[in-house]
């Protein structure tokens, strides 16, 4: 007796609107629906695919790696724009460069193409681990930081300093759990991503790099980002904001999406 194995499991997503089809990848700690009000701009004349993330949300048990997950991305995603916010942004950069075809465009908001130096990503996964230890210590014994308690320790970062309470989506975090983000941080933190930087060349759709005026490091790596794509990628740098400006700024942030879209949809 045969049997059929069954399917892989899929990332939990939500669609929206009608037009153009745009997918949506958030940023560590969040879901698909902390977006802002970017969300409800995009989808007054796109098709909008906002995705619970691996670890994240509704998909909090599928723990995979950056590679891997850009894979479940591209399952759900098909052939589209691809919007990615920080974790987001390297998972859609992985898509954008194993399944070229797939994306027509591509929008990074505050990404990078990894750490280039190896004892810098070492201790970048050293502390990750022990993120992820405080939400899920497995057998050690200690008690697990409850998700409400991290996520405020989380957003305390100077990377969130500008961002507001209601900006930040806090609720809506806490519907995360602490494995699933801890399995995030093990399996798909930054220091455990290869660097891209020498690939970003072959990269040959529209690329709209966002960054804010605040955020130094990812403005430089923003730059960095541009002159490695080449002529196809542009820069967006947005006044007021740090290293959420989708957040702060969601209307000055969906006007550069939308323009670069348009830009660059066939004619």
């Amino acid at each position: 007796m045969t049997t059929t194995p069954p399917p892989p499991p899929s990332l939990h997503h939500e669609v929206r609107g009608a037009g153009p089809r745009v997918v949506m990848a958030h940023g560590f700690t969040q879901t698909a629906r902390v977006w802002g009000s970017l969300d409800d701009e995009l989808a007054r004349d796109h098709q909008v695919v906002m995705v619970d993330m691996p670890g994240h949300g509704a998909s909090s048990e599928l723990a995979v790696t950056l590679v891997d997950g850009a894979l479940h991305l591209a399952r759900v995603g098909g052939p589209a724009a691809y919007l990615g916010y920080s974790m987001g942004a390297r998972f859609c950069l992985h898509l954008a460069l194993a399944c070229p075809r797939l994306v027509d465009s591509l929008v990074l908001i505050s990404g990078t193409a990894g750490i280039d130096d190896a004892d810098g990503r070492r201790a970048r996964r050293g502390s990750d681990a022990a993120l992820a230890h405080q939400l899920d210590p497995g057998r050690s014994g200690d008690d697990p930081v409850p998700v409400a308690v991290f996520l405020r320790r989380w957003m305390d970062s100077p990377l969130f300093a500008d961002l507001s309470h209601e900006a930040a989506g806090l609720e809506e975090r806490e519907r995360n759990t602490g494995p699933g983000l801890a399995s995030s941080l093990r399996l798909a933190g930054t220091g455990m991503q290869l660097p891209l930087w020498g690939k970003l060349h072959r990269l040959a759709m529209p690329v709209l790099i966002v960054c804010g005026e605040h955020d130094e490091k990812f403005t430089a790596l923003g730059h960095r980002m541009a002159d490695a794509i080449g002529t196809n990628a542009t820069l967006a740098v947005v006044p007021g904001t740090g290293h959420t400006p989708h957040l702060q700024r969601p209307d000055a942030v969906a006007g550069l999406v939308r323009a670069h879209l348009a830009e660059a949809a066939p004619g």
